[in-house]
């Protein structure tokens, strides 16, 4: 199959970047006819293309994602670009709410010199992150917000977390591709969509030494709830935008 066959059955589909899909597509699937048709069926289906080449770009890493996964989303680079900043040398990072590893993975390749720990509730996504983590000075583990972290309490110099942040009420009008092919459990923060960060938030109260930092993803709308809560938890407030990710986080000093 031409890559100009396989953009034409994309575009057909309703692909916006019919081109730039075959292309990658084509990529993975490495030569292999029925391998190639099978992905092109997967994606025409509606499936994520991160989850049908089994990566995602993130930060200038490819970040393998598998299907089911929750597939990160290039705004979280933020998170992971003013988590590095604010590490000291030698220091200690923790992801929290990690999935795949993303926040995790772009820290401790732009760090090397700091202990990176990773952690979430999906046992297959803390898979997925330990290998990707595996080249680096980071390590994973499972755990519901901070429950098997609290060997860690008082000591991490910065706490990153991109935690679920959708209202409840609101994933029916999320895209087919997230409601669809994403774990609920990755999507839903609750009836205000805050329940998650302020769980991390509280998390942070426990794991930061005194003067670190946490950083939390957060929304334009949920944004007043998200930094009401850091305040609750005694942090030094600030917001941090990018406007070309579309990104806006709430910072929080111990």
């Amino acid at each position: 199959m031409t890559g100009d066959d396989a953009a034409a059955r994309l575009r057909a589909a309703g692909s916006v970047f019919a081109e730039d899909e075959a292309t990658l597509i084509r990529e993975a699937a490495d030569g292999d006819d029925a391998r190639l048709e099978a992905m092109l069926a997967r994606r025409i289906a509606g499936d994520p293309l991160e989850q049908v080449v089994g990566w995602v770009a993130f930060a200038g890493l490819r970040i393998p994602v598998a299907p089911g996964m929750f597939v990160p989303r290039r705004r979280t680079e933020l998170v992971a670009r003013l988590a590095s900043a604010a590490a000291p040398p030698d220091g200690v990072v923790v992801d929290l709410c990690c999935g795949v590893g993303a926040i995790a993975v772009a820290v401790a390749a732009a760090r090397p010199d700091v202990t990176v720990v990773a952690a979430d509730v999906d046992p297959a996504a803390v898979a997925l992150a330990a290998a990707s983590l595996a080249p680096y000075r980071a390590s994973s583990l499972v755990s519901d917000v901070d429950a098997a972290l609290r060997h860690l309490d008082g000591t991490v110099d910065v706490l990153a977390a991109c935690p679920p942040y959708v209202p409840t009420a609101a994933i029916p009008l999320m895209p087919r591709e997230a409601r669809d092919h994403e774990p609920r459990r990755a999507l839903d923060g609750g009836p205000d969509g805050a329940r998650l960060q302020r769980a991390v938030l509280a998390a942070s109260s426990r794991l930061l030494r005194p003067g670190g930092t946490v950083v939390v993803e957060t929304s334009e709308a949920l944004i007043g709830l998200t930094a009401e809560a850091a305040a609750d938890e005694g942090l030094v407030v600030r917001v941090e935008r990018d406007e070309e990710l579309g990104a806006v986080v709430v910072v929080g000093r111990r």
